[in-house]
């Protein structure tokens, strides 16, 4: 999702150009909803041998690409492309994969100054520049939509069927932890639930992905007594980020169901750690700086630095920006 503002730049800048996205099955339906992608290409990586790249390099030379921008550093397609003999391949001057490309930027993200999808941009910037042309401003958000009349006919139709009163404002809640993503544990959003609760009509909504079903009933129990109920995503990844355009506010740590919320411009609250390759700046979603929020704790202790956030602090901000934003505002 953080690659969405590059591809967005880079079709803007040059809409003659034809776009293709590299990208792993998974996330193949979300590309395809990109309306600045032209065409997708699966990477069915079965592991890194040379077989393997291999494959992967003849799948990228049958299309005679003029070009590439890595926007991640990888040396498995990095060699991939160098083998394709794609004439120019854009990337970061970092890593082994820097050997395998020929034009790259000096970037150094671990020290995290700037955001992610700015760091992709600066790629995209490069590329520009060394045609000799000027950047085009980027677009602001959304950058993922649905039709209006879709998400607002989905809403109703989940409020009806889970008795919801109208007046209430729907919050999910995603404790999945997204591989990496450090999380709040299941007793911290309970108890930053019942802070909210106390302040302003809500429901809860305990999302689950793949293998997260056990997450959310487990904080369901904690939550008894709370308006809530639990959305178990069984139809894909683009079902689920369309069913994620209906709430009002979207709660979670650095996932990838987070960035989603934030690429189709819906409120966010992220929970971060303090971590230098993990922190708020560096992980910040693409909606509009005053419908999203970031909590970290202020210094790195340990793997349970994540205890020491001030959940009252936080529960205040929340339901500040649930009182000043609509879901109508979108």
């Amino acid at each position: 999702m953080l690659a969405w503002p590059s591809f967005s730049l880079l079709k803007t800048q040059y809409p003659d150009v034809e776009i293709t996205a590299l990208v792993p099955p998974y996330t193949a339906p979300m590309a395809e909803q990109c309306p600045w992608i032209d065409k997708v290409l699966i990477d069915e990586k079965e592991h890194s041998s040379i077989k393997d790249i291999l494959k992967l390099a003849g799948k990228i030379k049958k299309n005679n690409y003029d070009l590439s921008i890595s926007l991640f550093s990888e040396s498995r397609t990095s060699f991939a492309l160098w083998i394709a003999r794609v004439k120019t391949r854009i990337g970061p001057a970092t890593k082994l994969a820097q050997i395998f490309l020929n034009k790259t930027l000096k970037q150094k993200r671990s020290q995290s100054k700037k955001p992610e999808f700015e760091y992709n941009l600066d790629l995209i910037r490069f590329l520009i520049q060394n045609n000799g042309d000027a950047p085009v401003e980027i677009q602001g958000p959304p950058y993922l939509q649905f039709k209006q009349d879709e998400i607002a006919e989905l809403r109703q139709a989940y409020i009806h069927t889970n008795n919801i009163a109208a007046d209430r404002k729907l919050v999910f809640i995603h404790t999945g932890s997204g591989g990496s993503a450090i999380n709040l544990s299941l007793q911290q959003y309970a108890e930053l639930a019942s802070l909210i609760d106390k302040s302003i009509a809500v429901h809860f909504v305990l999302t689950a992905g793949p293998g997260e079903l056990d997450n959310a009933s487990g904080l369901s129990v904690l939550m008894q007594h709370k308006n809530h109920s639990i959305y178990h995503s069984t139809e894909g990844l683009l079902n689920f980020s369309r069913f994620i355009g209906i709430c009002d506010l979207f709660i979670s740590g650095s996932t990838g169901p987070l960035h989603i919320a934030g690429a189709l411009n819906v409120a966010t609250a992220a929970f971060y750690p303090a971590r230098r390759s993990a922190t708020p700046l560096r992980w910040q979603t693409l909606n509009a700086q005053d419908r999203r929020l970031a909590f970290a704790p202020e210094h790195y202790i340990d793997e349970n630095d994540m205890q020491t956030i001030n959940l009252t602090k936080c529960a205040d901000s929340i339901i500040q920006l649930l009182s000043n934003v609509s879901s109508n505002a979108r």
